[in-house]
């Protein structure tokens, strides 16, 4: 019995944590805890910040567009039509659910691929789930030549065509 009780003693004492042990783990874990809380305080306190392309863009030379055509420029969301009458450009965002549109030069469609809405080349919607026409954007040609569209402003449908 004594013997038992010795080697349970001994157990006890092995198992236990003596003070300075104490004193190294709780440091240890305040200074991942503080070091976590810096983490994060860091993050909270620097900016998040969104960056967009800006409103208005270069789409490009006017002679790079061949009349009758409808081209979509992926980095913008935006079409460059070309007319007889001129240049326009359209929003590629579905008036649906925001999906970018696609331009079906074997049927003369601009087609939504999420959820089937299907526009004219004007914009105007033929079939689908689309509540309103893709909005028309200004356009202008800039003094150096190049195209310019400002996503930010739309215009009403078949008003404003710029000449090259």
């Amino acid at each position: 019995m004594a013997e038992e009780r010795e080697k349970r003693a001994a157990d006890y004492d092995r198992a236990s944590l003596d003070r300075r042990q104490f004193v190294k783990v709780g440091t240890t874990s305040l200074g991942v805890a503080g070091l976590g809380a810096c983490v994060f305080g860091f993050r909270y306190l620097s900016p998040n910040v969104l960056y967009e392309p800006p409103p208005i863009v270069s789409v490009g030379r006017p002679e790079r567009y061949a009349v009758g055509s409808v081209t979509l420029d992926a980095r913008f969301g935006i079409f460059v039509a070309r007319v007889q009458e001129g240049f326009y450009a359209l929003s590629a965002v579905c008036t649906h659910l925001g999906c970018l549109s696609n331009w079906k030069a074997d049927t003369g469609e601009i087609v939504c691929p999420c959820h089937g809405s299907t526009f004219r080349r004007d914009g105007t919607v033929t079939s689908g789930p689309a509540p309103e026409p893709l909005p028309w954007l200004k356009v202008w040609i800039s003094d150096d030549g190049n195209l310019m569209v400002d996503r930010s402003a739309t215009l009403p449908a078949h008003s404003e065509y710029v000449q090259a």
